[in-house]
């Protein structure tokens, strides 16, 4: 195919951002895949001859980062980054964001495993060139996924929505972010990083992509239920005090019904009818005491989360570059 000199004058700037962690089982089949799109889209002049993959290794103990830095020998359009430490996915991937921030003028998230359907990606990218500096990636089903996992992602959907947190539903982080909402992205500080909540509040004009998750190409899920735990409430505790509120309105009901029990147990006795210490004295103690428990735990963890934040520990420390 032969290029016109000014076939690439408009074309962006692209890169597709990809944390893994201990991914070495499908590191090779996601570089051949991924950068036959990237030459794809570039023979055909939809984005710039400079587009690259840059692959985040969030602290891997298998040979990751070996194979990323072969293939980086191999063509420089295989960048990467290696983290010192693992910092978890969301600071993985906040991280290549971050880092490619002021070289590229769009880029795309998507997971190593490929399970995002990268059908869609040339889509994205018309989506943006169409005027949207946002475009999420939103999973049309999930038959691939089990019984559990897509239910309990029905289930989170919907309790954040009930909390009043703004995420698009179904939507993980397969998503498209132009120059504007990356360098907006920058400005945001919280240690407890939960991309999926953060991006819609950036308030720019977006587009949602359906496509059809797929199974993963190689190796296993690295989100155990103890890290989509944590995810879910670190979303929870960052953008939501309906938590905070609904202990209020606890306390406010307990209140309700220890007067009318005070009245009942007044009436019991003054009547006759009372055993002696069984109502007045074990039942509030445990009633009551659970639930003031249950309100330390909660105002605990949202301390818990100011005495992080307030530190101002850096999210991610970077090893090497080859950006």
């Amino acid at each position: 195919m032969t290029l016109q000199p000014n076939q690439f004058e408009n074309a962006p700037i692209f890169a597709i951002v990809i944390p893994c962690f201990n991914e070495s089982q499908v590191l090779p089949d996601t570089i051949r895949i991924l950068g036959d799109i990237v030459e794809d889209l570039i023979a055909r002049g939809k984005v710039a001859r400079d587009s690259f993959l840059y692959f985040v290794d969030d602290g891997s103990r298998d040979d990751s980062w070996g194979i990323l830095s072969a293939a980086n020998k191999e063509t420089p359009r295989i960048k990467g980054l290696k983290l010192a430490a693992n910092a978890g996915h969301q600071n993985a991937l906040l991280a290549g964001l971050l880092s490619v921030c002021e070289k590229v003028d769009c880029a795309i998230s998507i997971d190593a495993d490929l399970q995002d359907d990268v059908g869609v990606i040339e889509k994205m990218i018309d989506a943006h060139l169409n005027g949207n500096e946002i475009v999420f990636g939103v999973r049309r089903q999930r038959r691939v996924d089990s019984f559990f996992k897509r239910n309990s992602a029905l289930v989170f959907y919907r309790l954040m929505k009930i909390l009043g947190v703004d995420v698009v539903h179904n939507h993980s982080d397969f998503r498209l972010l132009g120059k504007q909402s990356l360098q907006a992205l920058s400005k945001f500080g919280e240690s407890a990083v939960f991309l999926r909540g953060i991006v819609p509040l950036l308030g720019y004009g977006s587009e949602s992509i359906p496509y059809d998750r797929k199974k993963r190409l190689q190796g296993r899920t690295k989100y155990s239920l103890r890290r989509m735990l944590s995810l879910a409430w670190n979303a929870v505790c960052s953008f939501s005090v309906a938590p905070l509120r609904l202990i209020s309105l606890v306390g406010a009901l307990i209140f309700i019904f220890s007067c009318i029990m005070s009245i009942w147990v007044l009436l019991t006795k003054f009547f006759g009818y009372a055993v002696h210490g069984w109502a007045s004295t074990l039942l509030p103690i445990y009633f009551l005491g659970g639930i003031q428990l249950l309100a330390i735990g909660v105002l605990g963890e949202y301390l818990g989360k100011i005495y992080l934040e307030v530190k101002k520990r850096p999210r991610f420390i970077k090893e090497r570059d080859l950006l």
